[in-house]
């Protein structure tokens, strides 16, 4: 059981790798999991919800594997209120030196509907599953999903029998982030003054941001006297997404004069993880987004800009460096060798072998070359293009993209399919459309494009261009990223490893093993 050194110790609960990784096309990689819970586990986050051992059997090895190499974290697993997904979820987090059961029910009048249960039919499940959950672990979290559209006096009955049961940690969820601050801590109070029994458990909030209020719901819950925050980084998760991690552990350390909790989060590593959960996922980071936006610690105006200059603190709460920003982003060049490729890697948070670095350090060189200035972010662009573990069907040898104001663009590209040399030329509306063409000329296939975006990885026109592609095939859905300071080969690029990670999804694809065939799935 997690237990607190003093009740101003607020526990936080990243759900990353669980809620986050239910976003639409937010899906990571084996590999990537494992480094998100690496850098989640090093950060001081007490308790990483690691997946949904039932979703798939990928779920279930990740949680397994994240399980057995946490050093200081609880590792907890996600499971329905069944016997099934129970014993499923023991069986991914029993390795850990601190596991948790987490298992939870819809409890309002709109999800009791869904498996068509009375209010004392779901009592009895409660009982029966947080019981079987406490028989295999000791600590066992307990959710009411759509709790703050669950009528009150059946929310306390369910909580009151989840407590007994066993549950250790009573989770509060704002499943649709329906509530208001003022709600969310005047529920928190009230189930701690009414319910037998609440005075010896942990009680939970989870909020999700459908209108803005996440974090000032959490941490209202807070002040109602909640001691553990469910969060994700850069705020990811379903829909609107959920409570942001670096946002509620910000609040609590520049406002404690009026939050008087503490948290053990390294805040100095909020930005390296922030920018790794944003490059894997796919989801970029909008600028203006607090704590760890591009322009978080950027000022414009020349009234501003005067005041930072007399003292920073007449424009910032907080310093760059309490969240891991540096000073300089001018830090590598084209005179650089490969032990400061190394060692800037290392800052970045980044543990490269003697075969990647060489590799790394080929394409470093050729970007420096081009470009006058190499920044942090660059180097960051480059680990992730270098990034390809399941590119094994589809690679692009060569291409050649001709367009301008006479007609219409062409493409030829030369392509290494499962080890065959094949080559195609196609016409499009644009460079892009032309390239898209030639790929699909080459690997004909049915998938749907939902998602393309470029951005600038740093600023001037030798600047390199990240781009995103999103496709949709079937119900699955796969997103390729890829970094090139010529935003046409970069798109194709992203483009035939977006196909690649949908070639690998459809061969381990069965019924039922994706996370999104799996109905009345969320907690939160």
């Amino acid at each position: 059981m997690t237990q607190t050194t003093d009740k101003d110790r607020v526990l936080i609960f990243d759900t990353t790798l669980r809620d986050g990784e239910q976003s639409p096309g937010a899906t990571m990689t084996h590999a990537e999991k494992l480094e998100i819970a690496g850098l989640l586990d090093e950060m001081g986050v007490d308790i990483i919800e690691a997946g949904f051992p039932i979703a798939s059997e990928g779920d279930f090895k990740a949680v397994s594997e994240i399980a057995a190499n946490a050093r200081n974290s609880v590792i907890c697993g996600l499971a329905r209120a069944n016997i099934g997904d129970i014993d499923r979820c023991w069986e991914a987090v029993r390795n850990a030196a601190r596991p948790r059961i987490h298992t939870f029910i819809g409890t309002s009048p709109l999800h009791r509907a869904i498996p068509n249960l009375t209010q004392d039919e779901m009592a009895d499940r409660i009982h029966e599953t947080v019981t079987h959950a406490r028989n295999l672990c000791d600590n066992v979290q307990w959710s009411p999903m759509d709790a703050t559209r669950t009528e009150w006096d059946y929310l306390k009955r369910v909580v009151e029998i989840a407590i007994k049961a066993g549950a250790s940690t009573i989770n509060i969820p704002d499943t649709v982030g329906y509530t208001a601050p003022a709600e969310s801590a005047d529920l928190i109070k009230r189930l701690i003054a009414e319910v037998p029994g609440a005075d010896e458990v942990i009680f939970a909030t989870h909020c999700h941001n459908d209108l803005g209020m996440a974090t000032a719901n959490s941490l209202a819950a807070v002040a109602g006297g909640a001691r553990q925050i469910e969060c994700t980084i850069n705020g990811l998760g379903e829909r609107a997404g959920n409570t942001a991690l670096e946002e509620v552990v910000m609040a609590l350390k520049v406002r404690y004069d009026i939050m008087p909790w503490r948290t053990g989060i390294d805040t100095s590593k909020i930005m390296n993880i922030s920018r790794r959960v944003a490059t894997v996922s796919g989801f970029a980071v909008q600028f203006n987004k607090a704590i760890v936006g591009k322009n978080a610690f950027a000022h414009e105006s020349g009234i501003h800009q005067d005041g930072m200059l007399k003292n920073p603190e007449n424009f910032e709460i907080m310093r760059p460096e309490d969240v891991g920003l540096t000073e300089s982003n001018l830090v590598m060049g084209k005179h650089s060798g490969r032990a400061a490729l190394r060692d800037k890697l290392e800052q970045l948070g980044f543990e490269v072998g003697d075969n990647q670095l060489k590799d790394l350090f080929v394409r470093f060189k050729e970007l420096a070359d081009r470009k006058k200035e190499v920044f942090d972010d660059d180097i960051v662009a480059l680990m992730r293009a270098g990034e390809d573990p399941e590119n094994d069907h589809l690679q692009i040898v060569s291409m050649k993209v001709v367009c301008g104001t006479g007609g219409p663009a062409e493409a030829t590209i030369e392509m290494e399919i499962d080890g065959k040399d094949v080559t195609a030329t196609a016409h499009g509306d644009g460079p892009v459309d032309a390239s898209f063409k030639a790929i699909r000329e080459l690997f004909p296939n049915a998938a749907q494009l939902q998602l393309y975006q470029v951005h600038a990885v740093t600023a001037g026109t030798d600047a390199q261009a990240t781009v995103s592609v999103r496709l949709e095939e079937d119900g699955m859905i796969s997103t390729g990223q890829s970094a090139n300071t010529d935003t046409v080969v970069a798109s194709a690029k992203a483009y035939v490893n977006a196909l690649n990670r949908l070639i690998t999804r459809r061969e381990k694809s069965a019924p039922g093993s994706d996370v999104r065939e799996i109905s009345y799935k969320d907690v939160s």
